[in-house]
């Protein structure tokens, strides 16, 4: 990553799209070069096309595990691995993870805090969350944090910020960002990127038409 980056998820609603590979195309086109997806929503097989045309095209892959059941998250790992993504984002098992990808070179950004639901939903208190968030950070192998910060009935701008400023890793803002006015104060708050998915591909972000190109320009543009 580079000092704050926009991630592009290839999801909607927490679920890889089926038209995921064709929506590659445009974000490459549009000069997008940090690409995810899920861990749901798409065989093994298609994810790994995903890699392929994201590789091809100069891009970082990024996958984000949503499973929250421990067997589901541990066979989500075992297929980022197989994969070779860049970067891991998500998942509540650390414990779990972590001898699973020791000398993978993928980089692992688990969630801090209680997660629960499908969206994904951020639960507890700022402060149980930033010492969840401390802790999971001083641990070797994980690389960073991704945090659910508008995912969360807190202060979103108040809860990045409290978090970055407690941990020396970078922190993924992820989930339900769908204006410039979140970009900026997600970078503001400290954090080294964010993602969208779901506002891109309905076209919800202000931009000059719903089409995928002119929303992933905007953000570019509202990151920058």
């Amino acid at each position: 990553m580079t000092s704050f980056d926009f991630i592009f998820m290839l999801t909607r609603n927490d679920r890889t799209v089926a038209d995921a590979a064709v929506h590659v195309g445009t974000a490459l086109a549009a000069g997008i070069r940090n690409i995810g997806f899920k861990d749901v929503g798409l065989p093994f097989e298609a994810l790994d096309d995903l890699v392929a045309a994201i590789r091809r095209g100069g891009a970082t892959t990024y996958l984000e595990v949503v499973s929250l059941d421990r067997d589901s998250e541990v066979r989500s790992v075992k297929a980022a691995v197989a994969l070779g993504v860049d970067y891991l984002l998500g998942g509540t098992h650390a414990d779990d993870v972590l001898p699973l990808i020791a000398g993978s070179g993928l980089r692992y950004y688990p969630f801090p805090g209680r997660v629960a639901g499908h969206p994904s939903r951020l639960e507890g208190t700022q402060a149980e969350i930033v010492a969840s968030a401390v802790a999971l950070a001083a641990r070797e192998g994980v690389a960073g944090l991704d945090l659910l910060a508008y995912r969360s009935s807190l202060d979103g701008p108040a809860l990045i910020a409290a978090v970055c400023g407690a941990v020396a890793k970078p922190v993924v803002v992820a989930g339900s960002v769908d204006s410039p006015e979140q970009v900026r104060a997600i970078r503001r708050a400290g954090a080294a990127a964010f993602t969208i998915g779901t506002s891109a591909l309905d076209g919800r972000f202000p931009a000059a038409g719903p089409a995928l190109d002119l929303q992933l320009r905007a953000i570019d543009r509202a990151a920058a």
